[in-house]
């Protein structure tokens, strides 16, 4: 026989992974109320934003300081939804705000009273978003910073009654006798022996099957005070008695198995410390599994044929210790083991259609009947809906206030739609792409969702075809940047200045409407396999080509699902960014010596020409002539007809803010004034955009670059080299292109005549 010991031994390991749940007295319970009221004194709505809250950090805003900014913020939700998921769910930057907002509406409020509907098309990943919120509030619910305490009643068989005619089995009868012989060790003994679950030494447990928390046993009448004695005056006790989430301690009542068994130990006690002494209070676990806190139906699950719960032992054990007291019925239905839990539907048809129907009484009152038993639940309701069974609600105008939609539309961000494909793919596929096909790819995919007539785009922007060069003429491709938080650069200075709050709230309020046709989800992971595994190899890196090819032959089959002319719109938008990215690596401008220029031009449209100064902030010498002038302004692209009017307006800007305002009154040195950044971003941007011209006919630096590595490169002169090697190192650490991608990217811009085709050069 083969020697298991050690394989065994890994299972005592585990033993700090048992789930530790301690019984605490009601003294001992407040101890902890005391030292954790922030953890303790919560209900559902608490806990469900405090476990978002935990797991979603701030937001960020790339734009804090705009003063249009809408607070349209980046959140990372991947603790929440795809860490420790077996299937992840990506939530992109519109669905994340929207979450966000949802959440935030439980910190303000008490009692919601709703059932909250996620909304969404086939494909959309409703199932798998609801899966995993679960999954991450079962875990907060059932750790030390997400638990809650529950009530658990402890009664003594033979103190209540305080005879033998009250024990209700021989083994008692008999260890009531023996007890009373003084032999105390034989009738312990026989009871260890023969005690079941809930009979514990003379003792037995009837837990709070409504889950109720120990405070709310304190009476309704007395609990303000109760308070005001057991905290000090601090910042909590300030909150519990001003801010509205706490008002439910002071209002609610506890489940009625709880109040029946209240009234009838101060019945038979006459004295409510007694009666609270057989209350105790252990954590709430959460279970889905067990339906314990987290209840799930899909819609085949068939309802109980017996909807109402009981358990016989504990139900003799409270008749034969009140037999002369008041009855207490231990009955309950499934919707108080979810009570303080969460209630979910996952797609409201068939029987989940009539489960839904059940949730009208409990949505308005908290109230569910069983038998002649009012049951309260205060719960989180949610459930899925596919667009097409919205009329199951439409005539039910009971539930017109009663519930909110959180629609859950297909992905609109690109950023978020490559991370499903590195998910399902392995991020090995990058290495695959040149840089932004991958994403060009999910602009595709998205193109396919959104709706091609977009009313606040149009508004904003009067003229699409000015940007024909970056953008399509439906502004599909702008309206993802902005979908994704970024506004382009390429955006004209009056277009940015009108993209005001009030626009910016009505391009992202259209998101609600986006997003419901097109490629599913499913669809795009199957598209993207049959990609990938067509144009994937490893001598030659997937490009531009590759992807517009695949889309064509895509759209001959679907000539409807991309609007005209998106491919060809996306390819100019591609060739403009690669070819900023091969400009801004090629630039090597002395940029000291550009600020030192812009400083000095600054400084002697002060004085007329013909004259010389001496530089206050440079300290060089100036011949200030017109040919001085005319150096500078030629890098500004300055017409020489306009060259009085604009030295004017730059004398004017610096006499009147630059100086006495920027310098003189804030402090600020001259390179960090308005008037400097404006001059020298505009001379930079001049700059780069001849840099490409001298190489633009130069066979020499085409074959460089394709040489580039290899031994036939050290044949070119040091100019050309060094020219080359600059460029391929600059795309290599501020672009992240490989060195196979940034040889690639290069021979594309120089083959196709980028820099010409958006300078308007002509041959």
């Amino acid at each position: 026989m083969r020697d298991l010991s050690r394989a065994m031994e890994n299972l005592d390991r585990n033993k700090d992974q048992l789930r530790q749940s301690p019984i605490l007295s009601f003294p001992d319970f407040l101890q902890q109320v005391i030292e954790h009221p922030n953890r303790i004194i919560r209900n559902v709505y608490q806990v469900y934003s405090d476990l978002i809250d935990s797991l979603v950090d701030d937001g960020i805003d790339e734009y804090d300081n705009d003063p249009e900014s809408i607070r349209f913020l980046k959140y990372d939700c991947t603790r929440l939804f795809v860490e420790g998921s077996d299937r992840p769910f990506f939530a992109d930057r519109l669905f994340a705000n929207r979450l966000m907002r949802h959440v935030d509406s439980f910190k303000l409020g008490s009692k919601q009273n709703k059932i909250y509907i996620f909304d969404g098309p086939h494909g959309s990943g409703k199932s798998t978003f609801l899966n995993n919120l679960l999954r991450s509030f079962e875990n907060y619910a059932n750790s030390p910073e997400g638990s809650r305490y529950e009530v658990i009643w402890r009664l003594k068989h033979d103190h209540l009654v305080g005879g033998v005619h009250s024990l209700n089995s021989l083994t008692d009868k008999l260890a009531w006798v023996l007890e009373n012989d003084g032999k105390t060790e034989l009738a312990t003994e026989m009871k260890c022996a023969c005690k079941s679950d809930t009979d514990l030494g003379g003792y037995f447990d009837v837990p709070c099957p409504s889950h109720d928390n120990p405070l709310l046993l304190i009476p309704k009448e007395v609990r303000r005070k109760f308070f005001d004695d057991l905290f000090e005056d601090d910042v909590f006790k300030w909150q519990l008695f001003t801010e509205k989430k706490y008002e439910w301690l002071f209002h609610e009542e506890p489940c009625t198995i709880c109040v029946s068994l209240y009234q009838a130990l101060l019945q038979k006690f006459r004295d409510p410390q007694k009666v609270m002494e057989c209350v105790c209070a252990r954590p709430y676990v959460f279970n889905r599994r067990l339906g314990e806190g987290v209840s799930v139906f899909n819609p085949g699950d068939r309802p109980l044929r017996n909807p109402i719960m009981h358990n016989p032992i504990i139900q003799r054990s409270l008749d034969s210790v009140l037999a002369d007291g008041k009855h207490v019925s231990y009955l309950y239905s499934r919707y108080a083991k979810i009570n303080n839990g969460i209630y979910a539907l996952m797609d409201v048809k068939s029987h989940n259609t009539e489960r839904l129907m059940e949730l009208h009484n409990i949505i308005s009152d908290g109230v569910h009947k069983v038998e002649d038993i009012e049951e309260k639940v205060n719960s989180l309701l949610f459930a899925l809906m596919n667009p097409e069974d919205k009329t199951l609600l439409a005539d039910l105008r009971a539930f017109s206030d009663r519930v909110e939609y959180i629609n859950i539309p297909y992905v609109l961000d690109l950023q978020t739609e490559v991370d499903i494909y590195r998910e399902n793919f392995g991020k090995h596929i990058d290495e695959s792409f040149l840089p932004r096909v991958l994403h060009n790819f999910a602009r595709v995919i998205i193109a396919t969702r959104l709706r091609t007539k977009s009313e606040a785009m149009e508004e904003w922007i009067g003229e699409p075809e000015k940007y024909a060069m970056y953008c399509d003429t439906n502004l599909q491709l702008l309206k993802m940047e902005i979908f994704t938080g970024y506004i382009p650069k390429w955006l004209a200075e009056e277009d940015v200045a009108q993209f005001t709050a009030k626009r910016r709230h009505k391009i992202v309020a259209e998101s609600e409407s986006d997003g419901w046709k097109g490629l599913s989800g499913r669809d795009s992971i199957k598209l993207f396999n049959e990609f990938y595994s067509t144009y994937a190899r490893e001598d030659k890196l997937i490009d531009m080509a590759m992807l517009g090819k695949f889309f064509r032959k895509y759209c001959k089959q679907d000539r409807d699902i991309l609007p005209m002319g998106f491919l060809d719109s996306l390819l100019r938008m591609y060739n403009y960014t690669v070819l900023q990215e091969v400009k801004e690596s090629l630039y090597f401008y002395n940029e000291e010596q550009i600020s030192r220029d812009i400083i000095n031009y600054m400084f002697a449209v002060n004085f007329d020409v013909g004259t010389t100064e001496i530089c206050g902030f440079t300290g060089e010498r100036l011949d200030i002539t017109e040919a001085f002038f005319h150096r500078m302004e030629t890098r500004l692209q300055i017409d020489p007809k306009m060259s009085v009017s604009f030295r004017n307006s730059v004398q004017k800007s610096y006499t009147t803010t630059a100086l006495p305002q920027e310098m003189l009154r804030d402090g600020l040195p001259i390179t960090k004034t308005s008037l400097y950044i404006h001059l020298y971003e505009k001379c930079t941007h001049n700059l780069k955009e001849k840099v490409l011209e001298p190489f633009l006919k130069n066979e020499n630096f085409r074959r460089a670059v394709k040489d580039y590595n290899q031994e036939d490169f050290k044949t070119y002169d040091k100019k050309i080299q060094n020219d080359v090697h600059f460029m391929m190192e600059n795309l290599q650490h501020k672009y992240l292109y490989s060195r196979q991608g940034a040889k690639e990217i290069c021979i594309y811009v120089i083959d196709n005549n980028l820099a010409r085709q958006f300078s308007g050069l002509v041959e």
